[in-house]
């Protein structure tokens, strides 16, 4: 496997940056020397992720932690533009920030739909839109939209999160198409079962699902890849799944 990139001229925002995939996400460009901004949707969460990331980031020095619900195109504007302003630019959009609410169809509420929807697909739109003009800026960039198999695999109980990430699938396609031609490259990461609290506290953990910091590697090897180069669609399974 080749060495990991070298990513100290890169600055990098992850929504959802303070727990399970979007935090391994940012401790893993941390690590190889990128500044990052997170964002969570509580002090509590990004205190948690400052004493976390703080031995990667050079005692925070290349780490911004901000307050953002991705469902506000205000406070996602302010995500970004702050970043850009702290670290001279943008590079790098990690859409990471979801949620899940299972429920049947019939029993499902109209303000749980909403929050799903907004959250992984509305907050999506509204990272692109505002970070766009930053890597143009930038002459160009990455975008990595966190999905899910849940986008091309429909589950009973996952209306609103299945059809979340397949419309967020779909909106990737496009995205890559309309902004190839500015050195920007788009790619969705579709992870199966991740070993992450993602269902709740109470959720089960275990061995044999996708861990968080796979996620992670996947992004930084991308990150190597030739210009010339756009894994634009990745699946991502337990090879062992349960039985």
């Amino acid at each position: 496997m080749s060495t990991p990139p070298q990513l100290a001229d890169t600055v990098a925002v992850v929504t959802g940056g303070t727990r399970g995939i979007g935090l391994a996400i940012a401790e893993a460009l941390l690590a190889r020397g990128a500044s990052v901004a997170v964002s969570g949707r509580t002090n509590e969460h990004l205190d948690t992720a400052r004493s976390r990331l703080a031995p990667v980031s050079d005692a925070g020095a290349r780490l911004e932690a901000i307050v953002a619900d991705v469902r506000d195109e205000a406070q996602v504007r302010r995500l970004i533009d702050r970043a850009a302003s702290r670290f001279g630019g943008l590079d790098v959009l990690v859409n990471n920030a979801g949620i899940g609410l299972f429920e049947d169809i019939a029993n499902l509420s109209p303000d749980d739909w909403r929050r799903v929807i907004e959250t992984n697909l509305n907050g999506v739109f509204y990272g692109c839109r505002a970070a766009i003009p930053h890597l143009r800026t930038r002459g160009g960039g990455w975008i990595f939209n966190i999905s899910s198999l849940a986008g091309k695999n429909a589950f009973k109980g996952g209306g609103a999160y299945c059809a979340s990430k397949a419309a967020l699938n779909a909106f990737s396609e496009v995205l890559m198409q309309e902004v190839r031609y500015d050195n920007i490259r788009v790619s969705y990461i579709m992870p199966g079962s991740v070993d992450t609290e993602f269902g709740g506290p109470t959720g089960s953990r275990a061995d044999w699902k996708i861990g968080a910091e796979d996620v992670a590697q996947v992004i930084v090897e991308l990150l190597a890849h030739p210009a010339r180069t756009l894994a634009s669609r990745i699946e991502l399974r337990p090879s062992k799944p349960r039985t």
